[in-house]
This record gives C-alpha cells, sequence and structure tokens, in this order.
C-alpha cells in the first residue's frame, strides 16, 4: 500500500480517517498550516508522518504531495471564505498531479444538489447548487472530474450530511452537547422540527479507508447517509435526557440569525443556507453499500451517550457551530 497523506488533517473527519489508519497498522502523512497543532493531535503516534504546507504556495504543495500514492481532500474554510475552495482545490490537483499522485479521495457536502427535487437523494439526483457555497463546490468537484476524466488522477469523490460525536465542535449539536451536560440551555437554528439526519464522525474514518482501497470507487462520487432520519428536536431531547437535565433550549428563527449575524461573521452567511433546515437533503447511500458492503453506522443514542461521555466540563463555547461546509 502506498503512502496516505491528509490534507486538512486536524478536522474532525481527518483525525477520523488518521484513526482508521492507526488502527489498520498504515503509515500516513497529515498535512495542515500549523506544525504546532499537527504535533499536538498527531505528535505521539509513530505511523504519522507530519507535513506543513502553504495552500497558496504551489512549491509547497508540490512538497507536501511528494511521494504520496492517494490524496485524502478534507481541507475547509470559513463561511465567508468560500469563494477560495476552487482556486485551492486547483493548486492542490495541480501539484497533484505534476507529483504523480495516483488518487485523489475528497469529503464533499450535500452543497452541490442544491434544494432536493426528491425526498431520497441518490448520485443521480441533478447537481444544481441555487446557492454561491452550491456552486464554489461544485466547481472543486467539476476540477476533480474533469482530470479524472482525462486520465490524470483517479477521483472519488464521497458526500457527507451534517456530523456530531466526541470532540466534535463543528457541528449544530456541538452547543446542545455542552449545554445539556451543564443543565443549560442550549440554542438552536430552527425550524428543529424537520427530517434530517446526521453522521457520527468516528464512523466516517472507516469508511473513507475502504472507499479509497475499492478499485471501483474512482471516477464518480457517492453519497454517504447518516444512522436514520431523525430531527434535531428529538436528538437534542435525548442529549438532555442522557444527561440527566430536562431539555432547555431556545430556536434561533432566520429574523433572529440575520440580527446576530451583524456581528458574526459566520452567522452572516448562514440564511443562505436555511433550506437545509427546510427541505434537507436526506442521502441514499445503497451505491455505496452495494460496493463496501456493511458500513458501520452507530446509533443516534449510542453516539449521543459516547460524546457525553467524552465531553469534560467547560464552560458553553461563546462562538457558534457550523455544519460541513
Amino acid at each position: 500500500m502506498g503512502t496516505v497523506a491528509l490534507f486538512g488533517a486536524s478536522g474532525a473527519i481527518g483525525r477520523s480517517v488518521a484513526q482508521a489508519l492507526r488502527g489498520q497498522g498504515r503509515a500516513y502523512r497529515v498535512v495542515g498550516r500549523s506544525t504546532g497543532s499537527l504535533q499536538r493531535e498527531f505528535g505521539a503516534d509513530p505511523q504519522a508522518e507530519i507535513a506543513t504546507w502553504n495552500p497558496e504556495d504551489p512549491d509547497s504543495i508540490r512538497a507536501a504531495a511528494r511521494g504520496v500514492q492517494t490524496l485524502v481532500y478534507l481541507v475547509g474554510l470559513p463561511y465567508w471564505q468560500f469563494r477560495l475552495h476552487p482556486q485551492l482545490m486547483k493548486r492542490t490537483l495541480d501539484a497533484a498531479i505534476a507529483e504523480g499522485v495516483e488518487r485523489i479521495v475528497f469529503i464533499a457536502s450535500v452543497y452541490p444538489y442544491g434544494r432536493p427535487r426528491t425526498d431520497i437523494v441518490n448520485e443521480s439526483h441533478p447537481r444544481v447548487p441555487h446557492t454561491f457555497k452550491g456552486r464554489m463546490r461544485k466547481e472543486q468537484e467539476e476540477l476533480l472530474l474533469a482530470a479524472d476524466k482525462a486520465g490524470s488522477i483517479q477521483v472519488s469523490i464521497l458526500r457527507l450530511p451534517d456530523f456530531y460525536g466526541p470532540g466534535v465542535e463543528s457541528s449544530f449539536l456541538h452547543r446542545p452537547f455542552v449545554a445539556a451536560s451543564q443543565g443549560k440551555r442550549a440554542q438552536l437554528i430552527g425550524p428543529i422540527d424537520t427530517p434530517h439526519e446526521f453522521v457520527y464522525v468516528p464512523d466516517v474514518g472507516p469508511t473513507v479507508t475502504a472507499l479509497m482501497d475499492a478499485p471501483d470507487a474512482y471516477g464518480r462520487f457517492w453519497n454517504l447517509g447518516g444512522a436514520g432520519v431523525t430531527t434535531q428536536k428529538a436528538l437534542v431531547e435525548d442529549i438532555y435526557a442522557q444527561a440527566g437535565h430536562p431539555a432547555k433550549y431556545t430556536v434561533l428563527g432566520p429574523g433572529m440569525v440575520r440580527l446576530i449575524g451583524l456581528f458574526n461573521p459566520f452567522m452572516r452567511e448562514l440564511p443562505e443556507m436555511h433550506y437545509l433546515h427546510t427541505t434537507p437533503v436526506i442521502m441514499d447511500d445503497s451505491a455505496l453499500r452495494s460496493l463496501l458492503g456493511d458500513i458501520r453506522k452507530t446509533p443516534y443514542r449510542e453516539g449521543i451517550r459516547q460524546t457525553l461521555a467524552a465531553l469534560s466540563p467547560a464552560p458553553v463555547a461563546t462562538g457558534h457551530p457550523h455544519p460541513v461546509p
């Protein structure tokens, strides 16, 4: 097996993929901007090779990709910098091809689908994003698929819904977990009673490693659904119940989100994606299951139990969580 590099390794999904590789006894390279954060996260793992990059410097990107067989692309950007996604993907793709990288696995989102036209969305659903963020994500995918079609590199794209799990702060559910653990009131982005799905982050890593090792995985994209259709309300009430406290929460509607957005750059960008709360994308991942066989999906109740167990007492975060970008 050749070298695997995780570009954007310090995020929640990157850590899950690294854990899966570690469990398989495979060496891997972690790539990020900060040596310090990479050392804190991966420095104790003898299987991890630490490499830093400057995403604005093509030579730096090439150095990070040198000697790599499979590049897993997990790079995130703040909501207010989404215009940079295609540019960064283009530079990374060019560097990977120049260095002879054989395969790229891109961890993507539901944004390119746009508003769902069916109750359940499979990979044949049109990609017609109606938001700027969706168009930027689709541009990334088009760059990759064109390179695959040209024979320059093999590409597989894995779409994830919103996610949660131990230590995962970049989740709509993080604040309810913290608040419930302290018996305090949580703020939720509404509406909270529409169908939704979440993937448990520790389940993602094994799926990614299985996908990247499957010869038939390349040249297309795949959906990975959550552990079933639920609602934010049902999950939050279970979070509080398992924490041993009555559920207490405030639901922020679009008007309040816009008001907070006057002072918070993330919340300012959120109204564009509000459709995901009213007409959420629920994904059909039967194609992925046909490819890989059994896919581990931790039931929500167990995922909540494990997330609460890993949560050490800490003040409720003052920032705002964000979904898979």
